[in-house]
């Protein structure tokens, strides 16, 4: 039976040969993606095994071996708006562990960069970035030790007395080789990201991917569903058993799929370039981790062609019922508002925790991913109840004989309808929804870019209370600085031991700094002093900061200038023409003569989280790009069954003198009217949920997505009516006089 199947579907004539092209092409689709997703988690859980060295230093670490420690000490800066992170290490002994990615520990006055950085050092002058690390760089830094390829790492060596004598230095005897207990961002600089919430992330993702890929293999596998019903009823009439009949039924598909999944293998090598390049984490992967274990590739191998045959004995299922379950066909039951509940049970879960939102990660994650899933699946049940509703709508107020005959069988039939839409809900809500939230948290932080006459500064020194960066600043500092091309001022932040001029209304009580008015009066965009003032009172989130504040004038302190220019000093802002070159140019001098302390930019200011959050910007692109061909594609498939299976009551049609142009205006509007209600709902939905989200998580208001968004959905939707619109030039062949004859 399983042979008479094969050379049923194979030799079935051309529309066989077009039913098996189209399943297979939609399978591989659905492969590749699935796939990419698959390498992708497993890219994540490789790039933070990458990192676990990071985190040797740990206080939480108990392990020990009996070697020599090795002293270490890690910080964080930046270059160009990217974090870079400088390990510096000494060997107190032949047997000190040495970290992955080097051949040996770098001696003093030696240091190891990673192959990124390098490539920085080597096209940057000196001034700019190679002059922050001492001696000559001794080689690169291995892939085994790095995260990313765009990893920005330095190891540095040093000589035990001199780390010894550092802040924040400890030592060692052995490799993390596990994320160590208790792990924060500044106690393991390699802590990584959180695989369960990325994990979360691309598993919601891939399903707004493969959604849409699921209805493309459904649609593909009704092709002619009519015909070979008919036919499969023949063959019961003749003896042929229900079991016989399944067999023959899922074949086809079986064999399409299995053909699919081999070239979706294919799709996912190819795709496999690009996904690396995809900065999920906040920056790329490497090439070599978007690999696949032996259980996923089974698991795929065997299971896509199970789920297609179960899918294709589930869409014909009516023909093992009788050998007469072809012309016993009745209207299906209408669906029922019941199916809105599901929906408005997920959007009423986000609404009740606009208020009261969770304490813990974890609270916080079931609270919103199960709200978003709900919804999701929600928007999927009610689909067909929707599509009936604007079709009795639209029934009511029209006369149109066109638009009556496509709103009556979609009222008729609503599933039928909506079922070849479905992919674009999860595509339009997750795309919706992403974009919301990622431009409303740009918003709120200023894009983390600042004003423009703050993005030109450099500060340098202690964040909020802590102890002085310094007694004084070296005259030959204070020359340096103002001799770099590009110098525009400098303000020299003074501690303030008694509290001059704190400001009673500060929450946290933290002592404001003290500056010279001639220093304020050459950085204008941090405020001014009061006319004739010498010293004035800044708070010292007020220096480097994202907004301006030109207007701002500081409380003058009664003390003498000569008074403050001795107490200690906290900070230096440093404001340039805004180029690069001064800004690198003065971030190195001051971390050469302040090692202990971090040079910081507004640019620097969430460069990760910027990064991540470009990331996700492109994430819901490809997410928007994707599934909408992949949905139009579905609707043009959706609608050559249709016609196919209609081929005789439109030929009797057009014979009773029904003119081409009004049945190609029914099969346009079946197919047009599922396809903008449901755009509709799933972008309103989309925007609902993100609004609920941010406002419960973030406190925000929610703020409308730029044009770009707004002109891709025209275009997916455009480009979608575009390929329906394509389809219909079949009408004028297949309802031709031989097709009422033949019927």
């Amino acid at each position: 039976m399983i042979a008479f199947a094969l050379r049923l579907a194979v030799g079935g004539g051309r529309a066989a040969a077009v039913r098996l092209l189209t399943i297979t092409a939609a399978v591989a689709i659905g492969v590749g993606l699935l796939l990419s997703t698959l390498a992708s988690i497993n890219a994540v859980e490789k790039s933070n095994d990458r990192a676990l060295w990071l985190n040797s230093a740990a206080a939480s670490r108990n392990e020990t071996a009996p070697v020599d420690p090795l002293r270490w000490r890690h910080s964080a800066e930046y270059y160009d708006g990217e974090e870079l992170l400088r390990v510096e290490v000494a060997a107190t002994g032949p047997t000190s562990p040495v970290p992955p990615g080097v051949p040996a520990l770098p001696k003093a006055g030696e240091y190891y960069a990673s192959p990124a950085l390098a490539k920085r050092i080597r096209e940057t002058p000196a001034v700019q970035l190679g002059d922050r690390f001492p001696g000559r760089l001794a080689g690169e830094i291995g892939a085994e030790a790095l995260p990313s390829p765009d990893s920005l790492l330095v190891l540095v060596g040093r000589s035990p007395e001199e780390l010894a004598a550092r802040p924040g230095a400890r030592q060692f005897t052995t490799i993390a080789t596990a994320l160590p207990a208790g792990c924060d961002g500044n106690e393991c600089p390699g802590a990584g990201v959180r695989g369960d919430a990325m994990t979360l992330i691309l598993s919601v993702v891939a399903g707004a991917l493969l959604f849409p890929v699921l209805v493309f293999i459904g649609t593909a596998t009704r092709l002619s569903a009519a015909t070979r019903e008919q036919r499969y009823a023949a063959m019961r009439l003749v003896g042929a058993t229900p079991r016989q009949i399944t067999v023959i039924s899922t074949v086809e598909s079986a064999v399409a799929a299995a053909a699919g999944t081999v070239l979706g293998f294919a799709t996912y090598l190819l795709l496999r370039p690009l996904v690396a390049t995809v900065p999920f984490t906040g920056r790329r992967f490497f090439l070599d981790d978007l690999s696949l274990t032996p259980v996923q590739v089974m698991a795929v191998l065997l299971g896509v062609p199970l789920v297609a045959a179960a899918a294709a004995r589930l869409a014909l299922r009516r023909v093992t019922v009788s050998p007469l379950g072809v012309s016993r066909r009745v209207t299906p039951k209408p669906p029922t508002a019941w199916r809105v509940v599901p929906l408005v049970a997920g959007l009423a879960e986000l609404g009740w925790f606009v208020g009261r939102r969770p304490q813990s990660t974890d609270g916080q994650t079931a609270a919103y991913l199960t709200g978003f899933l709900v919804i999701m699946l929600g928007l999927v049940i009610a689909g067909p109840w929707l599509t009936m509703a604007a079709a009795r709508l639209v029934a009511v107020r029209t006369s149109r004989p066109a638009t009556l005959i496509a709103v009556r069988r979609l009222a008729d039939d609503p599933r039928a309808g909506f079922r070849s839409v479905a992919g674009l809900v999860l595509a339009l809500f997750v795309t919706t929804a992403t974009v919301a939230i990622i431009g409303t948290i740009d918003a709120n932080r200023g894009a983390l870019s600042g004003d423009p006459g703050t993005r030109v500064a450099v500060e340098h020194g202690v964040l909020d209370d802590g102890p002085p960066m310094t007694a004084a600043v070296p005259d030959r500092v204070l020359a340096e600085l103002r001799a770099v091309p590009g110098f525009k001022g400098l303000v020299v932040a003074h501690a303030n031991p008694d509290g001059v001029g704190r400001d009673p209304e500060d929450p946290r009580g933290r002592e404001p700094v003290l500056t010279l008015c001639s220093e304020l009066a050459t950085t204008p965009v941090v405020g001014h002093c009061a006319a004739g003032a010498g010293v004035a009172a800044v708070p010292h989130h007020g220096l480097l900061d994202l907004r301006s504040r030109t207007e701002t004038q500081w409380p003058t302190v009664p003390l003498s200038v000569e008074e403050v220019a001795k107490l200690p000093v906290n900070a230096l802002y440093v404001t340039t023409d805004g180029s690069k070159a001064a800004m690198e140019q003065v971030r190195t001098l001051l971390s050469r003569a302040f090692p202990d302390q971090v040079a910081r930019m507004v640019d620097d200011w969430g460069s990760s989280q910027q990064q991540q959050l470009a990331g996700w910007r492109q994430l819901a692109d490809v997410v928007l790009l994707t599934t909408l061909p992949i949905a139009g594609c579905s609707l043009a498939v959706s609608v050559v069954a249709g016609l196919s299976d209609r081929r005789r009551p439109f030929a009797m049609l057009r014979l009773t003198g029904a003119p081409l142009g009004l049945l190609r205006r029914v099969v346009g509007l079946e197919s047009a009217l599922p396809l903008l209600v449901v755009a509709a709902v799933s972008t309103g939905t989309g925007f609902g949920a993100a609004a609920m989200f941010l406002k419960s998580q973030m406190g925000y208001d929610l703020v409308s997505p730029g044009a770009v968004y707004f002109v891709l959905v025209v275009l997916g939707l455009a480009a979608s009516l575009g390929i329906i619109a394509s389809t219909l030039p079949l009408l004028k062949r297949i309802t031709g006089p031989e097709a009422a004859r033949n019927g």
